[in-house]
């Protein structure tokens, strides 16, 4: 523990962190540099900054870094330009919140000089393999303290009976129980996990969701959106220009007010359990349906083909932590290449909890064409006589075997 002088902390000014804040400093005598992420989930930062110089760290010490383009730019659009969806239903928005994390934390750890890095994830949990693979990836000779592997602090009650005993401030909803669940969030999701939910067979209840009203809620009048994309991306709403991250707050907003992207899975852990979670991802679940309507005009079939067989492999890159792999590096060099025509527009209709695709079209990057397509008149734009040699060259391996058969007999 001595060779450690100066740790970076993945901060969120939270119970759970400000006990590891303390637990550092006497546990390792060491100085503390707190990290705070703004990754659009919605919440004021500036207590963590309080809450970090009430216990002691220097403000030069104290990073609270608005990342929220970042984000969205660099991590979740590549992502949706994939089409990314992990167990068939999981847009992976903690997954993908977390290569960007660690990577600011290891240019914290440079930038200051320190040892080691430190996060708060629990030692049953995906994202103790995350911030770790990616700190790892980057960083090869980091050393990396999780709290929950070394202490015994194992429950909610010993963290705050180690908060009153070492005068760590406790907000209310903390001394009140705080909230029934355990949550993440961001810009493209929240997640729900914990107390109520830890029996998969049990109704989320209705005043857990904070983005989305339900269906049954949401307004009796469809709402028609367009959105434009460039290269994969959206890049307008509307007509209206974006930057990146702006696009994704609009679209939560849109689709939160139409009952859009709620989730109750039962995830398969990389731990090895599985876990029941609940999620809202409004914003994300209107981008995955927009995206593969303008790639189904604008992408050749066995591109669009090859995506779709690459995309499980993917989903499980980035859910397992491999986010900086050389792999996940290749496949979306891949993807990317694949997005260069994917340019045009896409109208949804939002009713009641659905996104439905209402039109698409690209004046530069389509690959419709009607003349061919048509069930009228072709003008000789399409043979089908062609149709009959095609057929019966990929039916002679199988009348090849039926003959087989019919001799055996």
């Amino acid at each position: 523990m001595n060779d450690i002088k100066k740790v970076v902390l993945a901060y969120s000014g939270g119970l759970d962190t400000s006990v590891i804040l303390k637990w550092l400093q006497d546990t390792y005598q060491c100085e503390v540099v707190t990290f705070t992420a703004d990754l659009g989930q919605g919440e004021e930062l500036e207590p963590a900054r309080a809450k970090a110089l009430q216990l002691g760290i220097k403000p030069e010490q104290i990073f609270i870094d608005d990342l929220r383009e970042e984000f969205v730019r660099d991590f979740v659009f590549p992502m949706f330009r994939a089409n990314t969806v992990y167990e068939g239903e999981y847009l992976l928005g903690t997954s993908i919140a977390r290569p960007l994390i660690a990577k600011r934390l290891i240019e914290i750890v440079n930038e200051t000089g320190a040892d080691a890095i430190c996060h708060g994830a629990t030692g049953k949990g995906n994202d103790q393999v995350r911030f770790e693979l990616g700190a790892y990836a980057l960083k090869p000779d980091v050393k990396v303290i999780a709290p929950w592997r070394e202490w015994d602090l194992l429950s909610r009650e010993k963290l705050l009976a180690y908060a009153e005993t070492h005068g760590i401030p406790i907000d209310m909803k903390h001394r009140q129980g705080g909230s029934p669940y355990s949550m993440d969030a961001n810009l493209l999701h929240i997640s729900y996990e914990g107390r109520h939910l830890e029996d998969p067979n049990a109704e989320a209840e209705e005043d857990m969701w904070r983005w989305t009203v339900s269906p049954e809620k949401a307004p009796d009048q469809a709402e028609y959106i367009e959105l434009t994309y460039a290269k994969g991306d959206v890049v307008a709403i509307n007509g209206v220009g974006m930057r990146a991250h702006e696009v994704l707050a609009k679209l939560n907003e849109i689709g939160g007010k139409h009952g859009i992207g709620r989730l109750d899975l039962v995830e398969n852990r990389y731990v090895g359990m599985k876990s029941r979670g609940c999620y809202e991802t409004p914003g994300g679940t209107i981008l995955l349906k927009a995206h593969r309507a303008i790639e189904s005009i604008t992408l050749d079939r066995e591109v669009a083909h090859l995506k779709d067989d690459l995309m499980p492999r993917y989903a499980s890159l980035i859910y397992n932590g491999y986010w900086w792999a050389p792999e996940r590096v290749a496949l979306q060099t891949l993807i990317d290449h694949t997005q260069q025509h994917v340019n045009g527009t896409v109208r949804l209709k939002l009713y009641k909890g659905n996104v439905i695709v209402s039109g698409r079209d690209s004046k530069t990057d389509s690959l419709f064409d009607s003349t061919i397509a048509t069930f009228e008149d072709d003008a000789g734009a399409y043979d089908q006589k062609d149709a009959g040699g095609f057929i019966k060259l990929n039916a002679l391996r199988m009348r090849i075997a039926a003959k087989l058969d019919a001799r055996r007999k």
